[in-house]
């Protein structure tokens, strides 16, 4: 069935080339084959549909009624073929398909949606699905298919998935502007000993159990004024008066000239921001997709977005 499916489609380019030039000679040459094989492959042809498709005399080649209705579906099935072809084309080379992205409000404050306009500009034919959600339910999505990348601050090594950084993005405590630590660069974290704090809930990702545990570290247990499940709510609540908090540097452009981010020495803690995929992920336009944001990750455009 596969040998007969190719001379089929021989048949075909040959009958359309031969319908265009009507001439054997320049036909042939066109095809790359010699006069011989073009005629016998049109007369089966001719023989397969039971109908002439040309008029031929010594001096020309026309084609008959029956060779111009055939040559009309002729060209629109080589047309979708060759459609077909350039889509598969563009599909395995990521330039056509969908990839859906899993990440937390945070991530739509930061660097992130600067390179998806970008990569969208570049490649109009991808795609892209953002799905918010809670951090403790990046991971489950990913495992299940439900997203294809996943953006977290604190990635899991299970074996069946990979993480790539993507940025740093230091932990820095909020404060506001008339606080007694607002006028000092940097500060410690047991400097916060005794402040209302405004935490995400511990359980909501490892981010947030990480902040938790870091003050614990430093010695005390955090006294929380409210706990919230985004990190723009807590930048808000700082604002309001309500506490200070602890947030990835990127937020500090939220209600800027309200609060101020300070950094902090002496701790581990950090929100950097990483990608995490399937190990078995075969897409295409997910793998183009995450190389595009793993570059353009290092790149000067991502400096002078985050003021770097």
């Amino acid at each position: 069935m596969g040998k007969e499916s190719i001379m089929e489609l021989r048949q075909l380019r040959y009958f359309v080339v031969l319908a265009k030039e009507l001439n054997f000679t320049r036909a042939a040459e066109k095809l790359f084959v010699s006069q011989p094989p073009l005629s016998l492959q049109i007369a089966n042809l001719e023989q397969e549909l039971g109908s002439k498709l040309f008029y031929r005399t010594s001096r020309s080649v026309e084609l008959s009624e029956a060779g111009k209705i055939f040559m009309t579906h002729c060209q629109a099935i080589l047309d979708r073929l060759d459609q077909a072809c350039d889509h598969v084309k563009q599909v395995e080379k990521g330039l056509e398909g969908q990839v859906q992205i899993g990440l937390s409000g945070s991530h739509f404050m930061g660097p992130l949606p600067y390179f998806i306009g970008e990569f969208r500009a570049a490649r109009p034919r991808v795609e892209i699905i953002l799905r918010e959600m809670k951090p403790a339910d990046h991971l489950r999505s990913l495992y299940d298919g439900g997203v294809d990348i996943s953006v977290l601050r604190n990635p899991s090594e299970h074996p069946d998935l990979s993480a790539q950084l993507l940025w740093r993005d230091p932990v820095m405590a909020v404060l506001p502007l008339n606080h007694r630590l607002a006028k000092k660069r940097k500060i410690h974290l047991s400097d916060l000993r005794d402040e209302s704090m405004v935490l995400l809930h511990p359980e909501s990702s490892a981010y947030a159990q990480s902040i938790f545990d870091a003050c614990v570290a430093e010695g005390f247990v955090p006294r929380v004024a409210q706990n919230v499940i985004e990190m723009p709510a807590m930048v808000n609540w700082v604002a309001a008066g309500l506490g200070v908090a602890l947030a990835p540097a990127s937020l500090a452009h939220i209600r800027k000239g309200e609060i101020v981010f300070r950094g902090l020495v002496d701790t581990t803690l950090t929100g950097d921001v990483y990608a995490m995929i399937r190990q078995h992920n075969n897409q295409p336009a997910v793998h183009a997709f995450l190389d595009a944001l793993t570059t353009w990750a290092k790149g000067s455009a991502l400096k002078k977005i985050c003021g770097a």
